[in-house]
């Protein structure tokens, strides 16, 4: 028998169940909002775990072509002190590829290959426990019914609602993201600051750290703790303005490091939220939630490893019920299991993120000394 399954949200988490789902020759819908793969811009680059996202590419038979794509050399990365002195360069031994960086964008592509992606198909409302199935709700005022509806639609979820009312809550730490284009060329000495993948500046309670994406492309993220209203002032067209304020935060640093503001193009305020660390809810049959929807955490490398290794995971289970009552067995299952070790994984950022952006830099030094191999 073969289910109707739709996942709702076209990142990494949502792709991922579908393209494993889609190797074992099931069927299923993927709902995306955005009216093309390039609508918007993807982000920027990730680094997948050799047990986490590496194992769920595997499982959708991708990894070679993911190791063809990815950056190795982008495992790298050098702490500075605030006036520019170098307190860590740890580089990759050759032939790691324990944390291959790959551009976000490039991951999508590889995902996408030749799935079902209903583009422009925003999603309103998830009505579960219809005589026919969970209800889809649509934007446009349509509405479909399938047997399990997948919500992997990120931090600010519709599909969430029909089974929990949690929502995120503001962690204190705003995050600014900017970049740099064609940077060996244009920006030679940053080039350098930056080298084959990321450097990162830690002071009170605000840190800068930038990454090299693919193409000579620089993400640059300035970190800092801050009430939530700190920037909201400022228009983020006004570019030179947040620029401005910007390098009045980290006034006093060294010179390299402020020109990575200096130069950016564009700057994209982005408040931190996540969700309780212990989020949970009481199963409803037919839908389920994956990634940011379920445990939105701090950015620190983990949440998108997490959502593709929990896609893989949700797939198989799946793709081997073989009823209805063996497929919501499949997901109650799969939820308590996704339920303990995202729980463990989010206890783990919440007190990163306290040590990375802290009134004592020393703790961001510590930290990466405790998960860098020696």
């Amino acid at each position: 028998m073969r289910h109707r399954i739709a996942v709702v949200g076209g990142g990494p988490a949502g792709l991922t169940f579908a393209r494993v789902l889609h190797r074992h020759g099931h069927p299923v819908t993927v709902l995306e909002r955005d009216a093309s793969p390039d609508a918007r811009p993807p982000g920027g680059t990730l680094d997948l775990h050799e047990g986490m996202g590496q194992l769920a590419l595997n499982r959708a038979g991708l990894l070679a072509e993911f190791q063809a794509l990815s950056r190795p050399e982008g495992q790298a990365m050098r702490i500075l002190d605030t006036d520019g002195t170098v307190l860590r360069d740890w580089r990759p031994r050759p032939g790691d590829r324990a944390n291959p960086e790959i551009d976000r964008g490039q991951l999508r592509d590889l995902l996408l290959g030749p799935l079902d992606v209903r583009w422009g198909r925003g999603v309103t409302e998830v009505v579960p426990g219809t005589r026919d199935g969970a209800l889809v709700r649509f934007a446009d005022g349509r509405q479909e019914t399938f047997d399990l509806v997948v919500g992997a639609d990120g931090a600010w979820s519709r599909v969430r609602r029909a089974i929990s009312s949690a929502t995120p809550h503001y962690t204190g730490v705003t995050l600014v993201e900017t970049s740099l284009d064609d940077v060996d060329t244009r920006h030679p000495g940053l080039a350098r600051l930056v080298g084959d993948g990321s450097v990162a500046v830690y002071g009170v309670n605000r840190a800068l750290v930038a990454q090299r994406n693919s193409g000579g492309h620089v993400k640059v993220y300035a970190q800092f703790r801050t009430p939530p209203d700190r920037l909201s002032g400022l228009d983020p067209a006004d570019v030179e303005a947040v620029r401005s304020g910007l390098l009045d935060l980290f006034d006093g640093w060294a010179a390299p490091v402020l020109d990575l503001l200096r130069h950016g193009t564009a700057f994209v305020q982005r408040p931190l939220h996540v969700l309780p660390v212990s989020h949970t809810w009481e199963h409803v049959p037919g839908v389920t939630l994956l990634g940011d929807a379920a445990h939105l955490m701090p950015p620190l490398g983990v949440g998108a490893n997490l959502a593709m290794l929990e896609g893989s995971e949700l797939a198989e289970s799946v793709a081997a019920a073989s009823d209805p009552g063996d497929l919501d067995e499949a997901v109650r299952v799969f939820e308590e299991r996704m339920w303990e070790r995202a729980g463990r994984w989010a206890e783990i950022t919440a007190a990163g993120l306290e040590r990375l952006v802290s009134p004592d830099p020393a703790e961001a030094i510590a930290l990466f000394d405790a998960v860098q191999p020696s």
